[in-house]
């Protein structure tokens, strides 16, 4: 039997209080609760523990939940302890639960009954992009244990050993990462699944089945039991159905029947999204009528990014012959790389428990960020039904900033970094939801009505500005901050901006100063932050090697701000016959397509070079269509090129320049060497000088590409 004293001069000094069971997270399913007590007045006593099956807890054993990770917990008022697990992880998870009702040197009598609704819940790093740093992993394993959640899947799109070259062994100095992350990962009682990605050139021969199952033969040595096989973003010979199917069932039977310990295979198939999914060629009913019952098939929803509800895992799960293994896109931002997304994660069905076989989210590539939502990630999970989104939200604040008043001040940024901009995937979330009545109330005719809702929104702007500054300063989460600062600097700016807008509004008669400033003053001030904040957008050093941007507040408080100075300078104009600007957006360039997929297309401009972001899945380019670049003055043209992820494609596209007076010149396309996917251009294109570039399919039929990049130099 095993004493745990949980004592301290500090605790004895008297405390309020509290509810512990409500610090529980995620929610547990049954708890009855009774009253709290100093654990400097009664320390705790661990009088069972254990699994079922064990002598010690036997007559406990009745009490557990007869679900698998299922645990029971007792503390009764003389703080008396039992702990009793399904399993080994239902105990593990069952220790985490006393943990959290035991912080703050306070415990709470209390027994809870407690499982999971969704057996496999957690996280895919499948993400576009920088992938995680080994201290970023390790930090996450270990949250996803206190926090109940089971499945890392270990698939990032730019490990080379996982995608590019995956008939290869790791190196040395990366193999040792990866056993030193599945140790870790079984510490904290998470399945590590290894994803290996062979789509894009495998050949369908024995050799290639063979240096498969070689590599997962390597991944087991390094202490991994769990694997996965992805077919996403792919096309042509890697998309067949059966041979996947094939390939998925050989490396069932040869490697993970024989070997006896290794979990479940999870496949991700080509066709992941309804949206995709083609019913006359049968692709997914292949997939269910062929693959062994005991594997699992991940899939995104209706689309690429979407919400997942019933009738869509009705519609799948009907297709696969088995419980669909959600893929939940949602907070990754790889399409979206300069937006940070910090808002709550809702929108999915709280019916689909009993529909879905695993759910596990695909998170940022700033990892200790995407914790906000993974939090939550974890609560509905858990239980379903209870899953309340903006208390989970909430909590999930004050976990990943460990400080009372930095929380706040991260709840007031983050409140104003939660959707994702305009996108391809036309998905989208709520954003500065405290702000929408002000908004409405700038649109009154009301000139008293304007006037109050201007004295708000520079209240709302001052604490902004101060939760930015507060967020600079902590040292309460260094990873957090350090990922945050981009976007806390241009948060800081926008409240400026916003600031000096309002004080337009209030002097636009010419008369009345706000800070000492007259309207002309402050209109120079605005377009002077205009510049700031885009120049920030774009300023080297501030940006890694994949962001394209970095935006904030996009949704409401920009577009409210610029609606006010464009209404506040149009009525000065009006009242003193000047004739200034009434836009405050510095935006040298815009980009637009009738290409579906590539229609919200973002960018990053510096010096002097454009860099179109990536957009990850395959893109249907049907014929005539196009991606066109306007610029808000004629530019001269240097050097281009861009991959479409396609050899000896130049000859099926045209590259149009268009000059201000509307003269057009085609630039030619080539290849440098036979069989190369990057796209150059002729010489020709140096010196040229556009206000518009269109990128054609001029091929006349639809061309299936990737877009994975697009550079122009253009001043």
């Amino acid at each position: 039997m095993k004493n745990i004293l949980f004592t301290s001069l500090l605790a004895c000094a008297g405390l309020m209080a509290s509810a512990q069971v409500s610090l529980v997270s995620p929610l547990p399913h049954k708890v009855t609760e009774g009253a709290v007590f100093n654990l400097c007045d009664q320390p705790l006593t661990i009088v069972a523990k254990g699994v079922v099956g064990d002598k010690a807890v036997k007559k406990y054993a009745k009490l557990v939940p007869a679900k698998a990770e299922g645990y029971y917990l007792n503390i009764d008022a003389k703080g008396h302890v039992v702990l009793v697990g399904r399993d080994a992880r239902g105990l593990y998870y069952a220790e985490q639960t006393l943990e959290q009702i035991t912080s703050k040197d306070q415990a709470q009598e209390c027994t809870i009954q407690d499982w999971p609704d969704v057996m496999w819940r957690g996280v895919v790093e499948g993400f576009y992009g920088r992938p995680w740093s080994h201290e970023h992993r390790l930090r996450q394993l270990d949250f996803y244990g206190k926090q109940k959640m089971n499945v890392y899947i270990y698939g990032p799109k730019d490990d080379p050993y996982h995608r590019k070259f995956w008939r290869e062994p790791y190196p040395e100095k990366e193999a040792a990462l990866i056993k030193e992350l599945a140790e870790k990962a079984k510490e904290s009682h998470v399945q590590f699944y290894w994803a290996i990605h062979p789509g894009v050139d495998i050949k369908w021969t024995t050799e290639d089945r063979d240096l498969l199952v070689a590599k997962l033969e390597k991944m087991y040595d390094l202490g991994v039991r769990s694997f996965a096989v992805f077919f996403d973003d792919i096309w042509g010979e890697g998309a067949k159905a059966d041979k996947q199917a094939a390939l998925l069932n050989h490396v069932d039977e040869v490697f993970v029947q024989k070997k006896g310990d290794v979990s479940p295979l999870v496949l991700c198939p080509t066709e992941y999204n309804k949206s995709w999914a083609n019913d006359q060629k049968g692709y997914l009913r292949t997939l269910g009528s062929q693959l062994h019952k005991g594997i699992e098939v991940m899939w995104t929803g209706n689309t690429v990014v979407h919400c997942i509800d019933k009738p869509s895992m009705e519609w799948i799960n009907e297709r696969i012959q088995r419980k669909g293994y959600i893929w939940w896109n949602f907070p990754v931002n790889d399409f979206v790389r300069d937006h940070m997304l910090l808002g709550p994660a809702y929108g999915n069905g709280l019916d689909i428990a009993d529909m879905v076989s695993g759910f596990v989210s695909n998170p940022m590539q700033y990892a200790e960020s995407s914790k906000i939502s993974l939090y939550n990630i974890a609560d509905y999970t858990w239980n379903m039904q209870a899953y309340n989104y903006e208390k989970s939200w909430e909590d999930a604040i004050k976990y990943v900033m460990p400080d009372e008043k930095a929380a706040a001040a991260l709840r007031t940024f983050a409140l104003n970094n939660e959707d994702l901009g305009p996108n391809g995937h036309g998905f989208r979330r709520e954003e500065s939801r405290h702000l929408v009545p002000l908004a409405e109330q700038l649109k009154s005719d009301d000139r008293k009505a304007v006037g109050a809702a201007v004295f708000g929104l520079r209240e709302e702007l001052s604490k902004l500005s101060a939760a930015c500054n507060t967020l600079l300063a902590t040292t309460a989460n260094p990873w957090l901050t350090e990922e945050l600062r981009p976007w806390i600097l241009q948060c800081k700016n926008i409240a400026e901006y916003g600031q000096r807008i309002c004080q337009m509004s209030m002097t636009r008669d010419g008369r009345m100063r706000v800070g000492g400033n007259r309207f002309g003053e402050q209109y120079d001030q605005v377009k002077a932050l205009a510049r700031i904040m885009y120049d920030l957008d774009t300023k080297p050093g501030m940006l890694h090697e994949y962001q394209t941007g970095i935006k904030s507040a996009t949704r409401v408080l920009l577009p409210m701000l610029n609606d006010l100075f464009a209404e506040s300078v149009k009525a000065y104009n009006e009242k003193h016959g000047t004739d200034l600007d009434p836009v405050a957006e510095y935006v040298p360039f815009k980009i637009s397509s009738d290409v579906h997929q590539l229609a919200q297309l973002t960018f990053r401009y510096q010096g002097g070079q454009m860099q179109i972001n990536p957009v990850n899945e395959v893109v249907e380019w049907p014929a005539g269509a196009a991606v066109t670049i306007t610029a808000d003055r004629e530019v001269g043209l240097g050097g281009l090129d861009f991959n479409l992820g396609t050899p000896n494609i130049a000859d099926k596209f045209s590259l149009v320049a268009t000059d201000s007076q509307g003269r057009e010149k085609t630039i030619s396309l080539l290849h440098y060497k036979e069989g190369e996917e990057v796209v150059h251009t002729g010489n020709e294109i140096n010196g040229t000088r556009c206000k518009t570039l269109r990128l054609i399919n001029t091929s006349g039929v639809s061309q299936k590409v990737f877009f994975r990049s697009f550079r122009a130099g253009m001043k």
